[in-house]
């Protein structure tokens, strides 16, 4: 799947991406990598479908409020929505103790990284994969020497995208042309 806005009349959707050049880790944001790094095992590989991804994936939308009333996802709906890909496409996978907890998804250009999308067994949430996975392919970012990491799109009126914003300084394209934000 690609995704593009499309929506004439509305500019509320807006790209964001941090800099990995100069982006500074806050102390919660050291505090979250730390703990990660010291309690759970990261590896990289392909994206991949079985059914604890799918069960991690259906788990994460129930627990976080976002499947909306629909049903859960199956394998065939996972493959087709994370795993088959025209991108260079790569799984971060996060397992506690030989035990897969959390997944995500991203894309690499020959630039940058693009998060498509992470998922995780929320009664691990103590951990914030979803915060750690940000800084774990900002990290993958530096390391290859990839300027950005895009966060796909941020709303300021949706609850479930305000996180987005926490990471600082980030840039958002806004009427063609990218604006710094601080804070």
């Amino acid at each position: 799947m690609l995704y593009r806005t499309a929506c004439p009349s509305c500019e509320a959707c807006e790209p964001i991406r941090l800099d990995a050049l100069d982006f500074q880790f806050s102390r919660s944001h050291r505090r979250v990598l730390r703990r990660g790094d010291a309690e759970l095992r990261v590896t990289i590989g392909p994206p991949t479908v079985d059914q604890r991804r799918v069960d991690l994936y259906n788990l994460h939308k129930q627990g976080r409020g976002l499947d909306d009333g629909q049903p859960p996802i199956d394998q065939e709906g996972y493959r087709d929505f994370l795993v088959s890909t025209c991108c260079d496409s790569f799984e971060l996978r996060f397992a506690l103790g030989g035990k897969l907890i959390g997944v995500a998804i991203s894309d690499r250009g020959a630039r940058s990284i693009s998060a498509v999308y992470c998922c995780f067994d929320p009664r691990y949430s103590n951990y914030s994969i979803g915060s750690y996975s940000i800084l774990k392919q900002l990290e993958l970012c530096k390391s290859w020497g990839l300027r950005h990491l895009y966060l796909g799109l941020y709303i300021a009126d949706c609850d479930r995208m305000l996180y987005k914003a926490r990471f600082v300084p980030h840039e958002r394209l806004l009427k063609g042309r990218w604006v710094r934000f601080e804070s």
